[in-house]
């Protein structure tokens, strides 16, 4: 229980009306989820405005008001304070709520196009063998220690992060590391939150559908640097085009990381291979489990992260060298007739033309590459025939499928894809709507030596089809298939 005065401390307050010296138990911006005594935040979301809820929050107990303008009736006994934004508003107010959790542990936070995911498991996975209990908040899931919780958003709201932040300090981590999405950046999710430091991976073609523009897009990742204080590091990948962008208005201490440019953390490819990479890390070689050039970048920003956190350099390559990195990243299998399968979460044309050059950089030059690709729905349309055009100039044969249609006909998702198949590949391409029928093609047409490369859903453990999620896992499913291969 908090009183409102201290939850309100360091929201600017345009005009208040009653009292900051009510006792509240909880916060809320969900109408729905109000009980009584609740302070309850009206946010103008981007499917509903929480200020035609107001009422309705009252009526359930709420006696306390946050909002961007009055409702047409105040009530007596209610107090409201106007704000500019309610989701900035919220952002602080959780984090109070908490005590500030996020400024009594070492918060870093990684954003970017590809790689959040596999970067944030890895330092979890580094510090917690370096001996620290660790907190991670990821796409696949979140983590406090041994305990797994499951992951709804690539970044949660604010007062699941401060909830999660609490019971990491209760559970006595040290660290946490997150994935920060650009819409969290958008929404001011992180609002409040006082980071150690924050990674920039790269930024490639995606979610257009929320941001419009890609300078949107770029204006939201940077947003994340703009709001570190002079006490954290901005750590960047030198050798993105947008990456000293990120820099260029932080008052962090400014670090960065690259293959090809001069940088702070330096790293070159010595052998690349399906069993892993060979890479000189500031002049010292060492073999890494995880494969690709897109995941030396990933190793290398671990490693630079790790060091500005003030670990040891030799204890930070011994326990990386061990690390495989996320689920459903470059999940890699050679069925018994020796077929080799490879799951990935690759699902912008960047991120496949990462994975299908990485493949085209290993193999020998005989065998196949077969890809089943397919696109969500609701989402970016726009990045769909770059998709299809992606797979058909890397693979030799490709099949156009399902992925979480979500509420769209995946059938007309397909026919966008279709439309980036230029005529000399049309020989090349399958459309199966079915995924799993999809992915038992690809084991058919295969022989041994062959690879097939499942792209898209990685990790996830169901298929969202007209707004319903089955069960469906597209490694235990590749699997399956490739076993029958003879």
């Amino acid at each position: 229980m908090k009183i409102l005065k201290d939850i309100l401390y360091g929201v600017p307050l345009n005009k208040v009306i009653g009292s900051t010296s009510q006792q509240v138990e909880h916060i809320c911006f969900d109408s729905r989820k109000v009980v009584q005594g609740a302070l309850f935040v009206a946010i103008r979301g981007t499917e509903s405005d929480g200020h035609a809820f107001i009422d309705k929050a009252i009526d359930l107990g709420a006696t306390s008001i946050i909002c961007e303008e009055y409702p047409s009736t105040i009530r007596q006994e209610i107090n409201y304070f106007l704000v500019e934004n309610s989701a900035k508003a919220l952002g602080i107010i959780a984090a109070n709520f908490y005590d500030n959790p996020s400024s009594k542990l070492k918060l870093v936070g990684v954003t970017g196009t590809n790689g959040k995911t596999t970067i944030a498991t890895l330092l979890f996975q580094l510090f917690r063998d370096l001996g620290f209990k660790v907190g991670l908040l990821s796409t696949v899931q979140n983590q406090i220690n041994d305990l797994v919780i499951p992951s709804t958003h690539t970044t949660p709201n604010p007062l699941a992060i401060n909830a999660l932040l609490n019971d990491m300090l209760i559970s006595g981590c040290d660290y946490c590391f997150m994935e920060v999405s650009s819409h969290a950046v958008a929404q001011a999710r992180i609002e409040g939150l006082d980071f150690a430091g924050g990674i920039f991976t790269n930024l490639t073609h995606d979610h257009l559908d929320f941001h419009k523009t890609f300078d949107s897009y770029l204006k939201a990742k940077k947003g994340f640097f703009d709001g570190l204080s002079n006490k954290a590091f901005a750590l960047t990948n030198v050798d993105d085009k947008n990456g000293m962008v990120m820099l260029q208005n932080t008052r962090a201490h400014k670090k960065t990381y690259g293959l090809k440019n001069i940088a702070d953390f330096k790293a070159k490819i010595i052998e690349n291979h399906f069993s892993g990479l060979l890479l000189d890390i500031d002049q010292d070689e060492v073999w890494f489990k995880m494969v690709g050039s897109f995941n030396a970048y990933n190793l290398l920003a671990v490693y630079a992260t790790a060091l500005l956190l003030e670990q040891d350099k030799l204890r930070v390559l011994t326990s990386l060298s061990r690390l495989t990195g996320a689920e459903g990243r470059f999940d890699y299998m050679i069925s018994p007739a020796g077929i080799i399968g490879i799951v990935d979460y690759a699902h912008t044309p960047d991120a496949v033309q990462n994975v299908l050059s990485t493949i085209q950089d290993i193999r020998k030059g005989t065998e196949q590459l077969i890809t089943v690709i397919g696109c969500g729905g609701d989402r970016d349309k726009t990045k769909r025939p770059l998709m299809a055009q992606v797979a058909c100039d890397w693979s030799d044969k490709v099949i156009l499928t399902s992925d979480n249609p979500r509420s769209e006909a995946p059938e007309q998702i397909i026919r966008e894809m279709e439309v980036g198949v230029m005529p000399h590949n049309k020989k090349k391409v399958l459309s199966i709507t079915d995924r799993k029928e999809a992915i038992r093609t690809a084991c058919h047409l295969a022989k041994a030596g062959d690879i097939i490369v499942v792209a898209g859903k990685g990790h996830e453990k169901y298929q969202e089809i007209a707004g319903v999620k089955l069960p469906f896992d597209d490694k235990e499913i590749l699997t399956e298939f490739l076993n029958l291969v003879s």
